[in-house]
């Protein structure tokens, strides 16, 4: 060996912090995913995942790749093997979970049919659209529109017009009310039809490219095509002025408008609601939530101002837009261009069995996910959940107790609230009975249609009925987690509950680190800037002291300004208000999690598993769960949309922020730590 070589193999094993590795590394955390050229201090993020973002390019369909990709991914390879042995169960009860989930995804398969089919499944539309003559029928049309577009998908397109839901009363859980809210546009948010940058420009005019293609293959002639998309990019151009913006939105209080039927009346005068209403099967909505008034204002001058010509051409292009996927393939290839390409940068479509699935779990999600869950997660997975749970909670109920700048009146509040806060593990208690939806293997755009309008019905035709508590927002397989403040509950769905988020092998740091984390982040959402504004009881209201507020608010604004620094792209920055939330559960998340770990046998024996003490294995784990590569498409969209940071800055900001890393891996909290974090030096107190 020579002298160079040698020396090479000494710094490398420095950095490292081991003289050697093995070969295998115990379950939990990936030893091949380190890149030990990294100097884990100044940059631990691509220290912890640096390998696995060289030896895991992005595939051609994805417009992301990332630990929550690779999980996605396994669990369709388990509802592929679900739907296509279904498909071939012949002798299936009627009615039955396997008969519908493969009656459903046979219908999604049969490509030919579909082709054959065209347009034909949507005549009743289109007979709706050409007959409207003036607003009461316009409105009546949004209604049918409204019960038979695609069940709720928060990343599919807006609804068209504007949008409607029942659900609770933020200011009253015990009921639910009905809810109007924005929509009505093709693009993913307002800001894309109002900026005047280049790419925002250059975007515009693809999208009124994309418009009039789709609109060329309803029937129009080229001419009237181009002309048809500019009319629909100048009516949404008008709806996102009018639009709050995505800042806005998050704040529930700029969002509870309650009113009457008059009141609403009053704000658009020519608009006859009642109508609307009525023809979704509402006789009396009773009080509603307009959340954003002024955007209803303007849409009922547009009503009242457009021309009819123009809104059927608006409804033909939302109508195509909702249900490309499941039209001829000339719908479908056409929808990639925008959805895919444009938006996300992805090089080829997936699989049409892949896409068949996702549509299978999110129509008939009740119904897949009892046969996945029969699959994919064990009752023991279950318990250790639940026993984390318990133990995460606790911990934050210590860090609760222990804040040096909380009061006592408010610290009080904030416990009955942590105490109250209820969870929901894998999958339903009780699964939603969809015995009276009819599924057959003969059209896929008819099955989904008959799901969708049996989900609309499902939700909106809830006023006046007790709140269910057995709901699920999401379904079993879902790769994600949430908090619901009206129902104070926080709910991990099977879906996430897979390695490398959760491992039944793994040790408790590993565990802690990654799905510990998730728990702790959607307990701090319950009290991040937007969840302490509920209470206990799932009740917008403010139960903070005006000097608590005070100071939490200040740590918020510490938060904002770190995240406001830092710069993904180079014209574009993170949104530190628009990920406020997010980030403050990041942070609470990893507060909370660390503690509890610390009670568990593992952090209290110190024993090194793979050269690694138990810290160091927990935020190892914590970054390697959020390692990911993304294409410059889907990082523009995910800045100007998503209330959560890229993935590198949600691993680093936090840590930056928390010494206990530093002192697991040696690090100084001075210029190294500064170096991969802006605001290093600022210790952030929150939660």
């Amino acid at each position: 060996m020579t002298k160079t070589l040698f020396l090479k193999l000494l710094n490398l094993a420095v950095l490292s912090g081991i003289a050697s590795m093995p070969a295998v590394s115990a379950p939990g955390i990936a030893l091949g995913d380190l890149d030990k050229n990294v100097n884990r201090c100044a940059d631990f993020y691509s220290y912890a995942t640096g390998n696995w973002v060289k030896n895991n390019p992005i595939p051609p369909e994805q417009g992301r790749w990332s630990a929550f990709n690779e999980i996605t991914e396994r669990n369709n390879q388990i509802l592929h093997d679900i739907a296509e042995g279904a498909a071939a169960a012949n002798n299936a009860a009627a009615g039955s979970a396997l008969r519908k989930v493969g009656d459903f995804y046979r219908s999604g398969m049969d490509e030919a049919g579909i082709e054959a089919a065209g347009l034909k499944p949507l005549a009743e539309d289109f007979s709706r659209i050409d007959s409207v003559k003036d607003g009461t029928s316009l409105l009546k049309t949004l209604a049918y529109l409204h019960q038979t577009r695609p069940s709720f998908n928060w990343r599919g397109p807006q609804p068209v017009g504007f949008g409607f839901v029942v659900r609770q009363d933020a200011k009253n859980s015990l009921a639910y009310m009905a809810h109007l809210f924005q929509g009505g546009l093709g693009l993913p948010d307002r800001d894309y039809y109002l900026k005047d940058d280049d790419y925002s420009k250059q975007l515009r005019a693809k999208y009124e490219a994309h418009v009039a293609r789709m609109l060329e293959l309803l029937g129009a002639n080229s001419d009237a095509a181009k002309a048809g998309a500019k009319v629909v990019l100048r009516m949404e151009t008008r709806l996102a002025k009018a639009a709050m913006n995505i800042v806005e939105r998050r704040d529930p209080d700029k969002t509870y408008h309650k009113m009457t039927l008059a009141d609403l009346n009053a704000i658009t005068p020519d608009l006859d609601w009642a109508a609307y209403f009525s023809a979704i099967g509402i006789a009396d909505p009773g009080a509603l939530n307009v959340q954003q008034p002024e955007f209803f204002r303007e849409f009922g001058k547009m009503v009242k101002e457009e021309p009819l010509e123009d809104w059927k051409t608006y409804f033909r292009w939302h109508l195509a837009n909702a249900w490309a996927d499941f039209l001829p393939k000339a719908f479908v290839d056409q929808n990639f261009v925008l959805r895919g390409k444009l938006l996300s940068g992805k090089e080829a479509q997936a699989p049409r069995w892949r896409r068949v699935v996702e549509s299978t779990d999110q129509e008939i999600g009740p119904l897949l996910g009892q046969l996945f869950v029969a699959k994919a997660f064990t009752p023991e997975a279950k318990a250790r959940m639940d026993a984390m749970i318990v133990n995460i909670k606790a911990a934050m109920r210590e860090r609760i107790d222990g804040l040096e700048w909380m009061g006592e009146e408010t610290r009080k509040a904030a416990v009955v609230k942590l105490d109250a806060i209820v969870w929901k593990i894998g999958y339903p208690d009780k699964w939603r009975d969809l015995s009276a939806l009819a599924i057959t293997p003969d059209s896929y755009l008819a099955n989904a249609r008959r799901a969708a309008r049996f989900n609309f019905d499902y939700r909106n035709l809830r006023l006046g009925k007790p709140i269910d508590r057995t709901e699920w927002g999401m379904t079993a397989p879902t790769v994600n987690a949430y908090y619901n403040p009206n129902l104070n509950e926080i709910v991990f769905p099977a879906g996430i509950l897979q390695p490398p988020f959760f491992d039944a092998k793994a040790d408790d740091a590993a565990n802690y680190g990654a799905i510990g984390l998730v728990i702790g982040h959607e307990l701090t959402h319950g009290f991040d800037d937007n969840g302490r504004k509920y209470d206990a009881s799932g009740n917008l209201r403010n139960w903070w002291t005006k000097d608590d507020e005070t100071r939490f608010l200040q740590r918020v604004g510490a938060i904002q300004k770190q995240y406001d620094g830092y710069k993904p792209l180079p014209d574009m920055s993170i949104n530190g208000k628009l990920t406020t939330g997010e980030n403050i559960a990041d942070f609470g998340g990893l507060k909370v999690s660390y503690a509890a770990f610390q009670k568990t046998e593992q952090a209290k024996g110190r024993q090194s598993i793979d050269g690694f003490t138990p810290e160091q294995r927990f935020f190892l784990s914590f970054a390697q769960s959020g390692r990911a590569s993304s294409r410059l498409e889907q990082r523009r969209t995910q800045l100007a949309t998503d209330s959560h940071s890229p993935p590198r800055y949600r691993v680093l900001g936090p840590l930056s922020n928390f010494a206990e890393f530093f002192s697991a891996f040696g690090c100084s909290t001075g210029a190294e730590g500064k170096s991969f974090a802006r605001g290093g030096s600022d210790i952030v107190t929150i939660w």
